[in-house]
């Protein structure tokens, strides 16, 4: 029986499985993820709690922390979490902007439809001192279940990974 040898033609993955489990990025995108999670989840709340401005609809408040956060995260992931993927030319940055994007569309997709479901389709509620936290806390349950496919999708189409050996 014969190995085939890491990156060589007998190969196939090209050695991105090992560099999708490798440890250290998983824990950079992980954090970086903590970060945006953190600033998305400050804006729903303020947008879905009426603290600074009328209620807005959890979907809606959800938009808009999302663009904030995907921006965020994607500045942070490329300097970063990827740093040895990234070029420097603007061009590049775009380009991986761009599909970034793209790829955290099926993230998206799995966070709004989490949150329709905790917020349409359960009936829980969460009350403190008269602010309604249930759309909050189910917004951090979505964007928990879109991470996987976030960080599958960014390592193999944004930044493109192969194995560190």
């Amino acid at each position: 029986m014969t190995t085939a040898e890491p990156n060589g033609p007998d190969d196939p993955d090209g050695g991105r499985l090992r560099a999708l489990a490798a440890a250290d990025r998983i824990g950079r995108f992980v954090s970086v993820g903590v970060v945006g999670a953190a600033l998305e989840t400050a804006i729903v709340a303020l947008l879905t709690t009426g603290v600074i401005v009328a209620t807005a609809p959890p979907l809606a408040a959800k938009a808009v922390g999302a663009e904030a956060s995907i921006t965020l995260m994607f500045l942070l992931n490329d300097r970063w979490t990827f740093a040895e993927e990234a070029d420097g030319d603007l061009a590049s940055l775009l380009g991986r902007y761009g599909r970034s994007h793209v790829v955290r569309l099926g993230g998206l997709s799995v966070a709004f439809g989490t949150l329709f479901v905790l917020t349409s389709l359960v009936d829980a509620s969460l009350s403190v001192r008269g602010a309604e936290l249930w759309p909050t806390v189910a917004n951090g349950v979505a964007i928990a279940a879109g991470m996987t496919l976030n960080y599958v999708a960014e390592s193999l189409v944004t930044w493109r990974v192969q194995d560190d050996r």
